[in-house]
């Protein structure tokens, strides 16, 4: 069983590349702390991004889910908080690489309004900055595909028997990047980033570590205590 699936969205829209799909490429196979991570490329595209998250789930049985985006603009990786059911590309102005646009479309016909992320986001986010990365929390998902991703991964453990922790976390352009755009836009190393993943990935398997033994405490008490 792998411990960690790490999914990195492949190029979209004007941008030629991806810094999500290169982390996830760069930190795929490697470890952190008692986990190994798996690396995956998904697709910029609404009907074929969730299907590929579920193959890559069914065939790794990951105890954690973490997925990426590009969030141009931001400064910071942040970690997201929340997955709303709502799909809509007006916003951005940016359909998906199917050239498809969407307005208030749902993720899941019927389904919650909302899903929370169920990784450690605030100890990740500590721990991170900790390691001198900068980190955030945010509540704003988008609409768009980074936002659908984290509902889906949410719904896919609330209606299979898959059990995973879910979240997805945000990056911004790499210096590379945003040099080659020429814009003055805001960037971080690569390296850095791939420091506070790999340092928030293993805040998170500690957490889902710790969370465990004491269920298992909790199991094994005498219930006279």
């Amino acid at each position: 069983m792998s411990d960690v699936l790490l999914t990195g969205y492949e190029p979209f829209g004007d941008f030629e590349t991806n810094p999500a799909l290169r982390l996830a490429t760069r930190l795929d196979g490697t470890d952190v702390g008692s986990g190994t991570v798996v690396g995956r490329e998904l697709p910029v595209a609404f009907d074929r991004a969730t299907p590929q998250l579920e193959a890559a789930v069914a065939e790794h049985d990951p105890e954690i889910v973490c997925a990426l985006g590009l969030a141009a603009g931001r400064r910071t990786l942040t970690i997201e908080r929340v997955g709303i059911n709502l799909r809509d590309t007006s916003g951005s102005g940016v359909p998906d690489n199917a050239d498809r646009e969407v307005v208030d479309d749902p993720v899941v016909d019927d389904g919650p309004d909302a899903y929370f992320a169920t990784l450690p986001v605030r100890e990740m986010t500590e721990a991170m900055q900790e390691a001198g990365v900068p980190t955030q929390l945010s509540t704003d998902a988008g609409t768009h595909l980074c936002n659908n991703l984290l509902y889906a991964a949410r719904h896919l453990v609330e209606t299979t028997d898959h059990d995973f922790r879910a979240g997805f976390v945000h990056v911004p352009f790499s210096h590379a990047q945003a040099a080659a755009r020429a814009d003055g836009e805001p960037s971080m190393a690569l390296e850095t980033m791939e420091t506070g993943l790999a340092v928030g990935l293993e805040a998170a398997l500690e957490g889902v570590t710790d969370t465990a033994a004491t269920a298992d405490a909790d199991v094994g008490a005498d219930p006279g205590e």
